[in-house]
């Protein structure tokens, strides 16, 4: 059976003058309309890659448009405009926005922001809705991390404290200012690692491994780098932390410390032009 709101693998099984049609399971035959079409040639037969949604009429319809967030997932989104039933932003479909009921709003929306939506079926009306208020669909298992393992975050929101983010699409975490470099924004997505759980079930973040582990696993990097470029890196104790962060995702001072402990262990030798591998 098709997933509503999701990009599904579905067969042709009619053409027509203003599209075709495509077999939805139990929703019947599914419209994809000619502006939709992929550029080359479609048969009977072919099966098509197609997001579906309902469409301003409440018919199922397809479109190879990507939105920004299928059902179940979250994404940035702008509000396009606000009426008596809620705000509407866009999801990435041309000619239909996404509906945020006012009680699925945590704070009042205004045309022009940007917010961070969580897609999601309504059970009662079966319509594709958003909501800002994300607490009822994190923290619903038990958080079995153990520190340093890597995890995928969202950044959802900015605070005093540093940045709320969702863990493997799960969990709250906090990432604090000292866990935090190069460019972070709400809707950011990130590789992290579990720094902490503390004894109240919260979650701290960190973008880096943490104590001895970081600088072992940024000097594997930083060796395997310099084999694959014959021996030599243009980085060293006076690159800009720009440049590092753009080579090797990682503060300036990690990446000191971590050529530091290669270099007294006699794998790299530090040049005013560089670091070099030693043969």
């Amino acid at each position: 059976m098709a997933d509503i709101g999701r990009i599904n693998k579905l067969t042709v099984t009619r053409i027509a003058e203003f599209g075709v049609f495509l077999d939805a399971g139990d929703y019947g035959s599914v419209l994809l309309a000619n502006r939709w079409l992929p550029d080359e040639e479609v048969q009977i037969g072919d099966e098509l890659d197609v997001f579906i949604y309902f469409d301003s009429d409440n018919q199922v319809v397809a479109t190879t448009q990507n939105p920004i967030a299928q059902v179940g997932e979250w994404g940035l989104m702008k509000v396009e405009g606000v009426n008596s039933t809620g705000a509407f932003v866009n999801w990435g479909i041309k000619s239909k926005d996404l509906l945020i009921p006012f009680s699925e709003q945590r704070g009042r929306l205004s045309v022009g922001q940007t917010r961070l939506v969580y897609v999601y079926t309504d059970k009662a009306s079966g319509r594709i809705v958003g909501t800002t208020k994300f607490n009822k669909w994190l923290d619903k298992t038990p958080a079995r991390y153990t520190c340093n393992q890597q995890v995928d975050i969202l950044v959802a929101e900015k605070s005093e404290l540093g940045f709320k983010v969702i863990i493997n699409e799960s969990h709250w975490g906090m990432l604090f200012p000292s866990d935090v470099f190069g460019k972070v924004f709400v809707g950011k997505k990130l590789r992290g690692y579990i720094k902490q759980i503390r004894d109240d079930g919260k979650i701290d973040v960190s973008l880096q491994k943490i104590g001895v582990a970081k600088f072992d696993d940024l000097g594997e990097k930083i060796l395997h780098k310099l084999e694959r470029n014959n021996g030599y890196l243009p980085l060293g104790d006076k690159s800009s932390p720009e440049d590092i962060f753009a080579e090797f995702r990682t503060s300036k001072g990690t990446f000191k410390k971590a050529i530091g402990t290669l270099y007294k262990s006699g794998k790299i030798k530090i040049e005013p032009d560089g670091i070099h591998l030693v043969s």
